[in-house]
């Protein structure tokens, strides 16, 4: 009989494979199995908020990914028509955010695993899991050519998206529920320079996001309330159009560039699962997900990935209990993600500032510091508690 791996993880993507590199790393045998074969694209923000590249950075892969050619971004630009602010979005240990394509960024990160050890099958279906006295001891599936594969592991680790096959069959509660808030679309563009810079503009039930990506292209990233989406849905080319027209200047250089691929979308709903059970682990979107309009997934899914990568290990060293080790997993994920998760979805409904808060921007406009704060709760990099605390909007509205 085959040996068991310590970890099989379904889903070789954001957090599958840095989940997979880093078990390896520890010493521990692990499986990593997707239904693609990479380099393959994705539905995605693709943003690498600088916590995201400083993990990358500890990982030893952020010169891979700057050697790709994927530019880095210093500034983000947030326009919301009569105010802008603009700032830095990281800090000294984590200066620039990037925007790789996910054909690029996800293929590193399935190399990098790799070469940690991680046995790598591509093109693999898991069709079920496979259970033993309600505990998940592994997986059956098929390759695509039809052989069918079981394996066995001490855990199977989840990290196959919000569509979570692993998730789907174990059913773990949810909780933080919210509705579907945006019709989010995008697609790329030539002849469309933006030089070291994320600009965001913000217009009445309309957003949309603008950075350089790799290979001389520009993505564009946008949409509009979920409740418009069957209204639109019939002619998105022109409704996005009509969304870029809203802001003229930038309207104006887009008319003179090409766009270079389809525009793709999805609606994303917004909850928690409970992450982890009888033998089995959910990291990244399968275990936790909201609105892109934030572009936090893949800054989440390396912060789960290092989280569950050490809570495995002190289950399997004995260092502590499965539940034990893993409730602080659940625990600190959703501590990490809960401040972010209600101000992406707070922005994602698309309501109008309030004259408070339209003070309160024109405020943040005054100094640079303010400035820079706020980009960085965008980013990811300051917590939204600190940022918008009574003494902090104090502070700035006294400036």
């Amino acid at each position: 009989m085959t040996k068991p791996f310590d970890a099989i993880v379904v889903g070789a993507r954001c957090a599958g494979s840095p989940t997979a590199m880093l078990l390896c790393r520890l010493g521990y045998r692990v499986l990593l199995v997707d239904r693609a074969r990479f380099p393959s694209d994705t539905v995605s923000t693709h943003v690498v908020q600088p916590l995201a590249a400083a993990a990358l950075q500890r990982w030893g892969l952020l010169e891979r990914l700057q050697a790709t050619g994927c530019p880095p971004v210093h500034t983000y630009a947030f326009d919301f028509g009569p105010v802008v602010i603009d700032g830095a979005p990281g800090r000294a240990d984590a200066p620039s955010a990037f925007c790789p394509r996910r054909t690029v960024l996800d293929k590193l990160l399935v190399d990098a695993a790799v070469d940690a050890g991680a046995e790598l099958r591509e093109g693999f279906i898991v069709d079920e899991l496979l259970t033993e006295s309600s505990r998940v001891v592994g997986i059956k599936g098929h390759t695509r050519g039809g052989t069918a594969v079981t394996e066995r592991a001490r855990v199977v680790i989840g990290a196959d998206g919000w569509h979570s096959i692993v998730a789907d069959t174990v059913q773990p509660q949810r909780y933080h529920e919210k509705p579907t808030l945006l019709a989010t679309y995008y697609s790329y563009w030539s002849n469309l320079p933006l030089p070291d810079r994320f600009e965001i503009y913000i217009r009445p039930r309309r957003g949309f996001g603008v950075a350089e990506t790799h290979d001389g292209l520009t993505l564009i990233v946008g949409g509009w309330p979920q409740s418009e989406f069957a209204a639109n849905k019939h002619d998105v080319e022109g409704n996005f159009a009509k969304m870029l027209e809203l802001v003229p200047e930038f309207a104006e250089r887009w008319r003179r560039a090409k766009r270079e691929a389809r525009i793709a979308g999805a609606s994303v709903p917004n909850y928690f699962r409970k992450p982890y059970g009888p033998g089995w682990v959910l990291v990244g979107d399968a275990g936790y997900i909201k609105d892109p309009i934030t572009a936090q997934g893949i800054n989440d899914a390396f912060r789960e990935a290092e989280q569950c990568a050490v809570a495995l290990d002190h289950v399997f060293t004995g260092a502590r209990s499965f539940d034990d080790a893993m409730a602080d997993y659940q625990t600190r994920r959703d501590e990490d993600a809960l401040p972010m998760y209600e101000f992406t979805c707070q922005i994602a409904a698309m309501e109008p500032p309030s004259p408070t808060m339209q003070e309160l921007f024109r405020a943040i406009a005054r100094t640079q510091s303010a400035k820079d704060g706020f980009v960085q709760v965008n980013a990811g990099t300051m917590s939204p508690a600190h940022f918008f605390s009574p003494e902090n909007i104090g502070a700035i509205m006294t400036s």
